[in-house]
């Protein structure tokens, strides 16, 4: 299902501390796009039209990035406070939208792709609204994460310092769809994760 209801929202306003950069920035080969660029254009391959990035750190680099692949740009002012202020703020600039779902993605996930994001969006069957499915390696939740609208105000409400909605998520448990055959859904932290 690749439905232009259901938005794409990116989490890419951290500093980057233990990478020595935003991660947002970084390149997988010189050559190659930036992490914000690869992300919102994985989305968008997938069928997601409608990409809200979420900045902070290095905003204005990250903005052109996210612009020139087509996102629309959000900035958190308390990006600092850890991806739960990142995340109520992009949840905060859907909300008057059309999106019945968003497709909440990290942007330092580089093996994440498009087959990722197609295979959560063909999970969701029936009530887009209500659907609560994530992205699972091995067995093990990870992103992307599928938030239908009946859920924003919870998943706001719980996001907060650096664990963004996982502790709704152990309360909440969302349809798990495997994707270790499609990725690892490992993060890059370290200059050594690369």
């Amino acid at each position: 299902m690749s439905d232009a209801a259901v938005a794409g929202l990116v989490l890419a306003a951290g500093a980057g501390r233990r990478m020595g950069g935003p991660k947002a920035l970084l390149r997988l080969s010189p050559s190659g796009p930036s992490l914000v660029e690869l992300t919102v254009s994985r989305l968008r391959d997938a069928g997601v039209t409608d990409v809200h990035v979420v900045v902070g750190s290095a905003a204005p680099s990250v903005t052109r990035r996210a612009q020139a692949v087509g996102g629309t740009v959000v900035e958190a002012a308390n990006w600092d406070e850890g991806a739960g202020a990142s995340l109520r703020r992009g949840l905060d600039s859907l909300e008057g939208g059309d999106a019945r779902a968003v497709v909440l993605m990290l942007v330092d996930l580089p093996d994440v792709g498009s087959d990722v994001h197609a295979r959560l969006l063909d999970a969701v069957d029936g009530d887009l609204d209500g659907a609560l499915v994530r992205a699972a390696y091995d067995g093990r939740g990870g992103h992307p994460v599928l938030i239908g609208r009946d859920h924003w105000t919870s998943v706001r409400t719980h996001a907060v310092g650096d664990h963004g909605a996982r502790d709704w998520f152990d309360t909440h448990r969302p349809h798990l769809v495997e994707c270790g055959d499609l990725a690892t859904g490992r993060d890059v932290d370290r200059p050594a994760d690369v």
